[in-house]
This record gives C-alpha cells, sequence and structure tokens, in this order.
C-alpha cells in the first residue's frame, strides 16, 4: 500500500541488509546500519559510532518528515543540539 509516512529501518548489521526491502515499500525509505565492525567494543558503542542508536533514528524519521513537509525544517537543528549530534563531523565510514 503506497504511503506518505516515511518509513525508518535500522539494524546492527550493514545497511545493504534492510536496504533490501526498500523496492517493495512505496513511501519514503532510509536504511540505517553499522557497515562496518571491529570498531567499538559494545553494541551501544558499535550504534553511536555508525550513527545508529537512539537519537540518529529519532533525527532520521525527522529529517524525512521535513523532506515530506510534514514539519518545519528547525525541528532537524532542534534534535542535533538537544542530543548533542556532531552535525559537521564526517560520515563513519569514511573515518
Amino acid at each position: 500500500m503506497p504511503g506518505d509516512v516515511p518509513v525508518i529501518v535500522a539494524s546492527d548489521y550493514v545497511r545493504a541488509w534492510p536496504q533490501l526491502i526498500a523496492s517493495y515499500v512505496d513511501a519514503p525509505f532510509t536504511a540505517l546500519g553499522t557497515d562496518g565492525f571491529g570498531r567499538s567494543d559494545t553494541r551501544t558503542a558499535l550504534r553511536v559510532f555508525f550513527e545508529v542508536d537512539r537519537h540518529q533514528i529519532v533525527l532520521a524519521a525527522l529529517s524525512a518528515l521535513v523532506k515530506a513537509g510534514t514539519l518545519p525544517r528547525e525541528t532537524t537543528a532542534e534534535a542535533i543540539a538537544r542530543y548533542g549530534i556532531a552535525s559537521a563531523a564526517p560520515a563513519p565510514w569514511t573515518v
């Protein structure tokens, strides 16, 4: 069923895994995943490093809603400030 509500999928595995269903979802789709291994000592640290923790999931959802025109752009800036997200940091898979 097609829809306008964004779908955010987060995995402790590579983004390619949840991305496999993207073509079957008729809605805005964002996949988050840990594109690497051995970078962190705990699963929590892994999620933080690869930006798949609860704060990044919220930010991805807010960003998708801003892109859909449902929320004002300032909403993402407020979330970045509230959660202390380093928005200027390079993507983790490039480090």
